[in-house]
């Protein structure tokens, strides 16, 4: 796959695109709005805290849906396709169109653990809490065992899954911090997904520092504040990642403003300046390898192929035993009335089947990767960890359309005529495509000034963006 290479490296991306206009007008008084309207936004976060407690605790308590059950005509259908058809696709979605606003104003787990840090023992964060590593290992985590107990399919694991997180994230606040939200900056599972894919928004609170240093008190007027509940150092803040878009600080020491964006600065000006090995984990070994596998499996000649192979291993060492055993519904899948019960065999062929995916994601990615990177001259990790920032859209958009593929089935199920959903996907997978591609190109454009280096690493950022490309593309058609 050829990439094409960008402008000079000495010209850099507007933070700002030209303005202001009335656009500009409008993102600035909305910011402002924001800032003005925490009871509105505290109303609706308390809203959606509601529909969430109904969603996952309702369904657990009727009977599990039959053959003939719909969206319309039983609540567990009803929130399976609301929680995996529309709530999850939707905020991965508005992260790559508003940023991180589903934090700062809508997610109910986000409005529970600052409020019990409100009320709880605000002691200090320990070291242990601040590991960079927490988002990449509980996003596995919580992937793998999700599918292990079909979460996609039943209320039961969407109340341990789901429930269980938001009751974390009420403990941890009613320990540590105050007025802070310490388990959406460092714990939530999500939390490292969402940094990378709002780095695509297209709008931001923009931070001029310039004017925040000229910035002075009012004679006779209290020392203004802000609290960022995200734990953010405003003043040097300068991208979407860490923003929860709550919109507290608009206006700050007239300093802070919403504004639109290039959607690509972030990602080509800003993700190079620290090297950040658990995001390109999370890239290429969490998103493009677990979550990949995860969504694969279930249809995967691979896997059956493993499990059969396991299954006569078994037999030949005179342990077939544990091709029949079975645990309890909360470590791997056990319903029996619905002719759905994972054994000891079909847990271990799961585990073995994404493992090697998550291995081949990293060796073939990941490979790509390190020879881009040393086709631009000495071996740098930074530089490594930059180039892999630019597999963010093709990351981000296979997820939100293997998560769509819940929907798609359910609504197949219920009679609707959906024809346009391959040319949409085939589309959206191309779009992301030629947007991971520019960005590599962009990038490397940055890391050397010599022509000849430019053509061989741009060359080399072929094979990644093609495989993880590939990855999405064999989930839907078979090559």
């Amino acid at each position: 796959m050829a990439l094409v290479a960008p402008a000079p490296v000495d010209r850099p991306e507007p933070d700002v695109i030209a303005g202001p206009t009335r656009l500009d007008r409008a993102l600035a008084a909305l910011g402002e709005r924001m800032a003005r309207s925490r009871h509105w936004i505290m109303g609706i976060q308390w809203t959606v805290v509601a529909i969430y407690a109904v969603l996952i605790v309702v369904p657990t308590v009727v009977t599990l849906p039959g053959r003939l059950d719909h969206v319309w005509n039983h609540v567990t259908v009803f929130a399976q396709f609301v929680f995996w058809g529309i709530w999850w696709p939707g905020v991965l979605l508005s992260m790559i169109l508003v940023g991180r606003l589903w934090c700062g104003v809508l997610c109910p787990e986000g409005a529970l653990t600052e409020t019990a840090s409100r009320h709880g023992l605000g002691r200090a964060l320990p070291r242990w809490i601040t590991w960079k590593g927490w988002p990449f290992v509980a996003f596995v985590s919580t992937t793998i065992y999700g599918q292990m107990i079909s979460v996609y399919q039943y209320p039961a694991p969407v109340l341990v899954i789901l429930g269980g997180s938001t009751g974390a994230a009420i403990v941890v606040g009613l320990i540590w911090g105050r007025d802070k939200r310490v388990w959406c900056r460092y714990l939530c599972p999500v939390s490292g997904v969402f940094g990378l894919v709002s780095k695509l928004a297209p709008v931001h609170f923009r931070v001029d520092r310039p004017a925040w240093d000229r910035w002075t008190k009012p004679v006779g007027t209290p020392m203004p504040r802000v609290d960022c509940a995200p734990l953010v150092p405003l003043r040097t803040l300068e991208g979407n990642s860490a923003c929860h878009m709550c919109g507290r600080c608009s206006g700050f020491r007239d300093a802070v403003t919403l504004a639109r964006r290039s959607p690509n600065r972030e990602i080509v000006h800003v993700a190079g300046r620290e090297a950040k090995p658990w995001e390109t984990a999370l890239i290429v070994l969490g998103l493009l390898g677990v979550a990949a596998g995860a969504f694969r499996w279930t249809a995967s000649a691979t896997f059956i192929a493993l499990k059969q192979t396991l299954a006569e291993t078994l037999v030949a060492i005179g342990a077939d035993w544990a091709l029949d055993f079975t645990l309890p519904w909360w470590i791997l899948t056990d319903y029996p009335e619905k002719n759905d019960v994972m054994t000891l065999l079909d847990g271990a062929s799961l585990l073995g089947f994404i493992t090697g995916e998550t291995v081949l994601a990293g060796v073939v990615i990941g490979g790509g990767l390190a020879l881009a990177t040393l086709s631009l001259g000495p071996w740098r990790s930074a530089r490594f960890h930059h180039l892999a920032q630019a597999l963010i859209p093709l990351a981000a958009v296979g997820v939100i359309l293997g998560l769509s593929m819940t929907t798609v089935s359910l609504l197949r199920a219920d009679g609707f005529a959906l024809d346009f959903v391959d040319p949409l996907r085939a589309a959206t997978l191309i779009g992301a495509t030629l947007w991971s591609a520019r960005l590599a190109g962009s990038i490397v454009a940055l890391h050397t000034p010599s022509p000849a280096r430019r053509t061989l690493a741009i060359a080399a950022m072929a094979l990644p963006v093609t495989a993880a490309a590939a990855t999405w593309a064999t989930l839907f058609w078979s090559i």
